[in-house]
């Protein structure tokens, strides 16, 4: 094992018990954990170790990664297990967790009948410190405080990607910036994960602090967003916003809200003149049909038209993060794409195109197709199952959409569902979801959603079996519509998972 592996490992285990301790004692420290892994989540690549690293290969996942936001995430579910807050239990199941394992059940087994392994392994290990991170956040965001720490965290990060987009384009002169996330499109969907939950801060009953944070994102992250050329993003995140903002606005017009609104309606129209040209010839560079018509072209069709013909070959596809392995060495050349296969999991290939060759690199990339790469990779018992899980998540979100209160424990309910919309309509086009960063803020979003929903329904049958409800729960519950019969429709089993 490499010496830098050896000392990493050391690092690893010292810091874990180190933060676990820390944790368990200072509940101060627990709030300082807390919010340096929201806040260091897009930048997890800057703080990690990759062993066992295949740098060379093209994969979701290159390594097994693990991170200080790892060791931070580790220290506080421990500590949420071991020390729980005064009135608070020390945990409870997450909705949506029992098809978040059955999922990681399901991958463990395509793995273990995959080959090669290796690269699977990888991404088993990424499944594993997400869940991690998901359960670390649920544990911790019980409470109005805990989710002002959490929206104080998310508002300085997406205000800090979006100055540092500006910085890297004005300054150091990128075309298309990258914020801290290493690629403009991993960028394009943080914004649009991110940017709708600042809205819900905007109208929700919460400190002026909060809110001057969220009025900084926005413009940052819209800014950010269009400086990214990202042509699929900077149309998702104008829907996700237009949704998020109808979804949470008070429709009682004020001299201030006018105000307000021209502003930001000038600057985005002054930062789009700005950008409009490069825009414009992003826009032209490729159409509809350059990217799905032709057979011979490496628009996104082709990824669908290779998933397609996994599909057929495989039951249970190429196996987790294989994607680029076999396209590489057999689906791609089947096809007709001359890519260079690989030498095993060990050799580096040749990283030389085929002379006259109609690939753009040697070997070939991950479907830019969330829902064409899980089918590619896991086949289509996979692809079902992560399409439930993503009909749960969904569900839990809309859950939160038939309440007009602005209290902060319903309202940012509203903001985490359409930043799951907005990854979702661009995970059609891209697969970052699966990129460390995206992977750890989607699921520190999905901790405090699944904390939300839990929190609103242990108000609810306090509610029904007349036991005392805290004040919180009752004033949010005074906003409350009439009961929606989800669950009686769905059944107890889809309840549980």
């Amino acid at each position: 094992m490499p010496t830098k592996d050896l000392i990493g490992m050391a690092l690893a285990v010292m810091g874990i018990a180190g933060g676990v301790i820390a944790a368990c004692v200072s509940k101060r420290v627990r709030d300082v954990f807390f919010f340096g892994m929201i806040f260091l989540a897009p930048m997890t690549e800057d703080w990690d170790v990759n062993f066992v690293s295949r740098d060379f290969y093209r994969g979701t996942t290159r390594g097994f990664e693990f991170s200080l936001v790892d060791i931070l995430s580790i220290s506080l579910l421990f500590s949420a297990l071991l020390v729980p807050r005064r009135g608070q239990s020390r945990g409870f199941w997450p909705a949506s967790f029992g098809l978040m394992i059955l999922m990681f059940l399901y991958a463990c087994f395509n793995v273990a009948i995959a080959d090669p392994k290796l690269f699977g392994l990888f991404e088993l290990m990424k499944m594993v410190r997400g869940i991690t991170i998901f359960l670390a956040v649920a544990f911790f965001v019980r409470d109005e405080r805990g989710l002002r720490l959490f929206l104080c965290a998310l508002c300085l990060v997406v205000a800090y990607e979006g100055y540092l987009a500006l910085k890297q384009r004005y300054l150091w002169g990128m075309h298309r910036v990258p914020g801290t996330v290493d690629d403009s499109n991993s960028l394009s969907v943080f914004f649009c994960m991110t940017a709708p939950v600042c809205v819900a801060v905007l109208t929700s009953n919460l400190p002026k602090y909060l809110k001057a944070l969220a009025a900084v994102a926005i413009p940052l992250a819209t800014v950010g967003m269009i400086l990214t050329i990202s042509r699929a993003g900077v149309v998702i995140l104008g829907i996700v916003l237009l949704g998020a903002t109808l979804a949470t606005m008070s429709w009682k017009f004020t001299a201030r809200k006018v105000a307000i609104t021209m502003v930001v309606l000038i600057g985005v129209a002054g930062v789009t003149a700005k950008s409009w040209k490069t825009l414009q010839a992003r826009f032209a560079s490729s159409s509809l049909d350059d990217e799905y018509g032709k057979k011979k072209n490496m628009g996104r069709g082709y990824y669908i038209k290779v998933a397609k013909a996994i599909a057929e070959d495989r039951t249970f596809g190429v196996g987790l993060n294989n994607w680029s392995y076999w396209v590489s060495q057999k689906y791609g050349p089947k096809l007709g794409y001359r890519f260079v296969p690989y030498k095993g999991t060990d050799k580096e290939p040749s990283t030389i195109v085929p002379e006259n060759s109609n690939v753009d690199a040697a070997q070939a990339a991950p479907a830019h197709c969330l829902l064409a790469l899980m089918l590619g990779e896991l086949g289509y018992p996979g692809l079902i199952l992560f399409v439930l899980l993503w009909l749960r998540w969904f569900q839990i979100g809309i859950s939160f959409l038939f309440s007009q209160t602005p209290d902060p424990m319903r309202r940012i309910g509203v903001g985490i569902f359409f930043a799951m919309c907005g990854i979702f309509l661009q995970s059609l086009t891209e697969w970052v979801f699966r990129q460390s960063p995206i992977y750890y803020v989607f699921h520190i979003l999905l901790g405090v959603l699944v904390s939300l929903y839990y929190i609103k329904k242990q108000a609810k049958r306090a509610l029904k079996s007349g036991m005392e409800v805290p004040e919180e729960a009752a004033a949010e519950l005074a906003y409350e519509p009439e009961p929606q019969p989800v669950h009686a429709r769905t059944g107890r089993i889809f309840q549980l998972l």
